[in-house]
């Protein structure tokens, strides 16, 4: 071999090795990213956004698109920041259960100060762009949004088991704040949108918690679910509240917001949704042996169907608006 061939072949060598190590270090950049992105609670930050534009698209004559998406923009960082500073208060608690125990924080892949740098840098920015750009009002509602959900429904956890009536408020708050970024006001439009989406979080969020109470349990929460230990209460508060849903929904025909289409869409949808939580309510109530399983599968049916029917709902609404 000659020399100058062992010499292309030593730096080959390093070149394999300046190519391994540019490529660790660009997979660990996407990495950062994707635990950026993470914190900000993605999937319920974005339905968030879906229900802020379904309330901007009712209350509008004619639709600004500029305006559209900076609503859009700052009601993803309020929502991205107070994810990501729940997640920086809750931190120690996400590390006992297994459903948060791989989060950014307590998996050790980001620093508390790194978190709440993130959490409020996209707070503010958010809150700034609502104010200024958009209005005063909705800026308003966002500060509103923010608060409710960090200073209220976070610690309501660890101290009443009606948590989740707490933090139905801030999340049913994004449409409203669609509705007056459109409109700078406030009517009965909006206040069926916050019904909407109050009585929707209910079976939502305890559907889940019956889920993973045993979870909530090791992490010292005091979830309803946790001293309902056939999950009869349970039960019963997702069928009451899914019974106003149905209820409230029909309200968007009822004063004109929406058509008759709309209408019979949502008495299907509705009849779905009741139909698996009474289901959920039959089961907890039974003492065979099986009927724990079947509570415990109506109980995950009722929550893939909320993930179904509010998207729907929100769908009819903007085709069949009047």
């Amino acid at each position: 071999m000659d020399i100058r061939d062992c010499t292309n072949f030593a730096g080959g060598g390093h070149r394999v090795k300046n190519d391994g190590e540019a490529i660790a270090t660009r997979i660990r950049g996407r990495s950062k990213v994707l635990d950026y992105i993470e914190l900000t609670k993605p999937e319920l930050t974005g339905l968030s956004v879906l229900t802020a534009l379904c309330g901007f698209y009712l209350a509008s004559t004619s639709v600004d698109a500029l305006l559209l998406l900076w609503t859009a923009l700052g009601t993803f960082l309020v929502g991205g920041g107070a994810g990501a500073l729940n997640q920086l208060v809750e931190r120690n608690h996400d590390a006992l259960m297994k459903r948060t125990e791989r989060r950014p924080l307590p998996a050790g892949r980001l620093t508390p100060s790194q978190v709440a740098s993130f959490g409020i840098s996209s707070a503010l920015v958010g809150v700034a762009l609502l104010v200024l750009v958009v209005n005063p009002l909705t800026g308003a509602l966002g500060i509103l949004t923010l608060v409710s959900y960090l200073f209220l429904y976070t610690p309501s956890k660890r101290f009443t088991q009606h948590s989740t009536l707490v933090g139905a408020i801030p999340g049913a708050l994004p449409p409203v704040m669609g509705w007056t970024a459109a409109s700078n006001e406030i009517n009965t439009g909006t206040w069926v949108l916050f019904g909407i989406l109050f009585f929707w979080q209910m079976p939502h969020f305890l559907s889940l918690a019956w889920m993973y109470r045993k979870d909530y349990a090791r992490a010292g929460y005091r979830m309803l679910t946790i001293f309902d230990e056939h999950g009869i209460r349970t039960s019963r508060h997702i069928l009451v509240h899914c019974i106003l849903l149905v209820s409230i929904s029909l309200a968007a025909t009822v004063i004109g917001l929406t058509g008759w289409m709309y209408a019979a869409g949502a008495v299907i949808l509705g009849t779905g949704f009741l139909t698996v939580s009474f289901l959920f309510l039959k089961y907890s109530q039974q003492t065979s042996g099986d009927s724990s399983m079947k509570a415990n599968k109506s109980s995950r049916q009722i929550f893939f169907a909320s993930l179904l029917y509010l998207p729907a709902l929100m769908f009819l609404m903007t085709v069949d608006k009047i």
